[in-house]
C-alpha cells in the first residue's frame, strides 16, 4: 500500500512538473511572438493566480498561463502593503549591479560612509552634471557616490568616447570632474567597462540618467540634492 501511495505522489509531482514546463513555454513563446528580440530573464509563478511572472529588458510583467494576457504596471500585495513588483525589480537591480567590481566603478567617497549608492551617469547629461557638481556635499551627508558610464546617446557617439577617455585618463576622478564641468577630456582608449556598463543599464530598465541606485536596489532618483537623498536613504533603512 506504501509503495502503491509513494509511485502515485511521484506520478502527481511528474506531472505537476511537466504542467509548468508546458506554461513557462506558452508563457515564453507568447512574449516572443508579440516582441520577437525580447531578451526573456525568467518566467516564474506569480502570487497572482493564473499569471506568470516575466522579467524581460528590465522590465517585470504579468501574463497569463495561458498567453493570452500581459498586465503591464505594479502588482500590490494590499494586505501587506507591499508593491511586489518593485520589490523583484529591486531584488534584480541589486544582484546585477552588485556585480560590478569597484575596480570598473569610479567612485568619490567619504572615509567612513554611512551610504553607498550607484549612480548611473552620462558626461553630457545635465542633472548628471549638477549632481556632480554637489560630490562633496553629497560626502558631507555621509553618502559615497559610485559611478557606472550610461551614455544615453549609445556607442560610437561623442558622449560614449568622451567617456572612455575619461576612463582612460592617469587621473580618472580629476579627468572625470573636468569632464561633468564642461571640458573635453584628451582622447585616449584602453581597455574599458563603458559598453559593459551600458548594457547593464538596459538590462535593469535604465532609460534616464542620472539613474541613482540605493544599496538595496531601490531606484531613488533622477537628480536628488544632497539632503534629500540623505533623507530617503534614512527612510530606506528605516522601513528595511
Amino acid at each position: 500500500m506504501l509503495k502503491k501511495l509513494s509511485l502515485a505522489l511521484a506520478l502527481a509531482a511528474a506531472a505537476t512538473t511537466a504542467s509548468a514546463a508546458d506554461e513557462t513555454k506558452v508563457v515564453t513563446d507568447a512574449i516572443l511572438a508579440l516582441v520577437p528580440n525580447a531578451k526573456v530573464d525568467s518566467v516564474t509563478k506569480s502570487q497572482l493566480p493564473g499569471f506568470y511572472e516575466v522579467v524581460t529588458g528590465g522590465q517585470v510583467v504579468y501574463v497569463s498561463a495561458d498567453g493570452k494576457y500581459l498586465l503591464q504596471g505594479a502588482l500590490f500585495d494590499m494586505s501587506n502593503k507591499k508593491d511586489l513588483t518593485e520589490a523583484r525589480l529591486s531584488g534584480l537591480r541589486k544582484d546585477l549591479v552588485d556585480k560590478i567590481p569597484k575596480s570598473k566603478r569610479i567612485v568619490f567617497s567619504p572615509k567612513d560612509p554611512k551610504y553607498t549608492v550607484t549612480v548611473f551617469t552620462d558626461i553630457d547629461c545635465g542633472y548628471c552634471r549638477k549632481l556632480h557638481n554637489d560630490i562633496a556635499k553629497y560626502n558631507e551627508q555621509g553618502i559615497a557616490i559610485e559611478y557606472l558610464w550610461f551614455p544615453r546617446s549609445g556607442p560610437n557617439t561623442p558622449s560614449f568616447d568622451k567617456a572612455v577617455s575619461v576612463w582612460c585618463a592617469a587621473d580618472r576622478n580629476k579627468a572625470f570632474t573636468d569632464a561633468k564641468a564642461g571640458a573635453d577630456p584628451k582622447s585616449a582608449k584602453c581597455d574599458n567597462p563603458v559598453s559593459e556598463e551600458f548594457e547593464l543599464g538596459q538590462r535593469v530598465g535604465i532609460n534616464g540618467t542620472p539613474s541613482v541606485i540605493a544599496p538595496n536596489g531601490t531606484q531613488i532618483g533622477g537628480y536628488l540634492p544632497p539632503e534629500a537623498m540623505r533623507q530617503r536613504l534614512d527612510a530606506l533603512a528605516a522601513a528595511k
